[in-house]
């Protein structure tokens, strides 16, 4: 394939399609599911049946004309890309972002490829004692994020497409509440949107991962759990009251020094997590709970979130 023509045609900048080629390389693909099996894969997962119904209508057949010849490329090598990271737990961007109003092929080509490496990655918990139980629990948030996007109009599949290689390459687990990723010397937390964030329901996913590494990837020595988040902004104190779940999940860590910039913006990411939306003006977002109107509180005021990390003891 001509990258020139390739990028020129899927309409991405032609650097995106050269990083996917020089990450992807001649290394192997993963083939899809039968068309067949793909609504009760689908199901299992959690996705919504409005979500898989497009996802069916974009499926990838061999006669399909929505899938050009540079679409096929894309999905494909994307697919390799991240089967050649198995294991990994660095943030990995499956490929570039494409014009998702275009048709479900264009807005699903990324779940395509989530579908296609489910089976790799089925295999590489069975492979470390994990029971499928958890399996399927962690799988299941693509069906969770697509939901989101959906409620997002779309403004939230870019950053998700990213994040969901971190299930496919069997470097994070969903243990009851938290999300728990294998990051170097600490066991990284992430907050799903699942509900109350209750100290009960931290605790007890804290102590299954305490004994869940290190029976599963017994040769990786963890001393800490970490979590880089605007949940962790002490401005948060200044509006939330002393018991509220956030306040009490703060109190976990020690916090590293602020450093401006790293990490993602956290005045972007409190509106996704808030409200699900990105583009809805400050004065017209919903005021229903303290969290809400702490947030939009802060930002009329001139203010800035922040987002920090911090650590405590494994």
């Amino acid at each position: 394939m001509d990258l020139d023509v390739v990028a020129a045609r899927l309409g991405v900048p032609v650097e995106e399609v050269e990083r996917v080629h020089r990450l992807a390389g001649d290394r192997p693909s993963a083939p899809l599911p039968a068309r067949a099996d793909a609504p009760a894969l689908l199901d299992r997962l959690a996705v919504r049946p409005d979500d898989a119904a497009e996802i069916m209508a974009g499926w990838p057949d061999h006669d399909s004309p929505e899938w050009t010849p540079e679409l096929r490329w894309l999905l494909d090598r994307s697919t390799a890309l991240v089967r050649a990271d198995l294991g990994g737990h660095e943030w990995l961007s499956p490929g570039p972002e494409l014009p998702r109003d275009r048709g479900p092929a264009w807005r699903h080509l990324y779940v395509y490829a989530y579908l296609a490496l489910v089976d790799m990655v089925r295999g590489y918990h069975r492979e470390h004692g994990i029971a499928d139980g958890v399996t399927w629990a962690t799988l299941a948030d693509l069906g969770r994020n697509l939901a989101i996007d959906r409620r997002m109009h779309g403004e939230g599949w870019p950053v998700m497409q990213s994040w969901l290689t971190l299930h496919t390459r069997g470097s994070l687990f969903e243990l009851g509440r938290l999300q728990h990723e294998r990051a170097g010397t600490a066991i990284g937390l992430h907050v799903p949107d699942a509900g109350p964030m209750s100290p009960e329901a931290v605790d007890a996913s804290l102590d299954e991962a305490r004994e869940f590494f290190p029976r599963h990837f017994p040769d990786e020595h963890r001393t800490t759990f970490s979590c880089g988040s605007w949940l962790l902004d002490p401005q948060l104190r200044d509006y939330l009251p002393e018991d509220s779940n956030i306040i009490r999940f703060q109190r976990r860590f020690e916090l590293l020094p602020y450093v401006p910039a790293d990490g993602p913006d956290a005045d972007v990411e409190v509106r996704r997590f808030a409200f699900r939306t990105l583009s809805t003006p400050l004065d017209q977002l919903p005021r229903r709970t303290v969290l809400q109107r702490a947030i939009i509180d802060h930002l009329a005021a001139g203010g800035h979130w922040h987002w920090r990390h911090g650590r405590f003891p494994l």
